[in-house]
């Protein structure tokens, strides 16, 4: 960090993510999510339980990813998030996925139809794939501010793997990071592959 320089804001490295993937050429984000789906072999065997999400816009990923996750014989949970009454996030629950089954969810989310399993079952995934803008070389990750996965992550087992799922430049050396931030113990990049972070 350069002395006098005020780092970025959260808020501010959001926007600047955001409107960088938004840059991306269609055709590249194609690629990039096939690129991913090779590496999975490497992070996951059969018969292994794994949190996944279904990418929205301009994520990295494919719902082809959650189907390669199938064929190297994963279960695969996928989260649905709703607000409580006062409209703060509650931990996610869990569907099971099945390809061509996901319905419409909140938040413009594609999720399983119910019923669901309450969040306590991340605690049976051996890999959580997490979505993030960005996620430091400690594991600190830079979410979209809604607070669901902060809230879900301390219900998953110690020895699971935290896998946030980003584009290679999203890889950095330093994000800011709060107290209840739940840092991601690998990285998994396009081109990078799977990379332990420090945590």
């Amino acid at each position: 960090m350069v002395e006098g320089v005020t780092p970025p804001t959260k808020t501010e490295l959001r926007t600047g993510v955001l409107r960088a993937r938004r840059a991306v050429p269609a055709d590249h984000r194609d690629s990039e999510a096939q690129a991913l789906c090779r590496w999975l072999p490497a992070l996951v065997r059969s018969g292994q339980t794994v949190c996944a999400y279904v990418p929205v816009g301009s994520e990295p990923g494919s719902q082809a990813l959650l189907d390669a996750l199938v064929e190297l014989g994963a279960r695969v949970l996928l989260p649905v998030a709703r607000n409580d009454e006062d409209g703060r996030a509650m931990p996610m629950q869990w569907g099971p996925y099945e390809p061509r089954t996901l319905v419409a969810g909140e938040f413009g989310l594609r999720e399983p139809a119910p019923p669901w399993l309450p969040a306590g079952h991340i605690a049976d995934a051996e890999v959580i794939l997490v979505p993030a803008l960005a996620v430091d070389r400690s594991g600190n990750r830079l979410g979209r501010g809604a607070g669901f996965y902060d809230r879900t992550l301390i219900y998953a087992a110690p020895h699971a793997r935290l896998v946030a799922v980003v584009r290679d430049g999203e890889l950095v050396d330093e994000l800011p990071a709060d107290p209840h931030d739940v840092r991601m113990t690998h990285a998994l990049t396009p081109s990078g592959g799977i990379v332990t972070l420090q945590r």
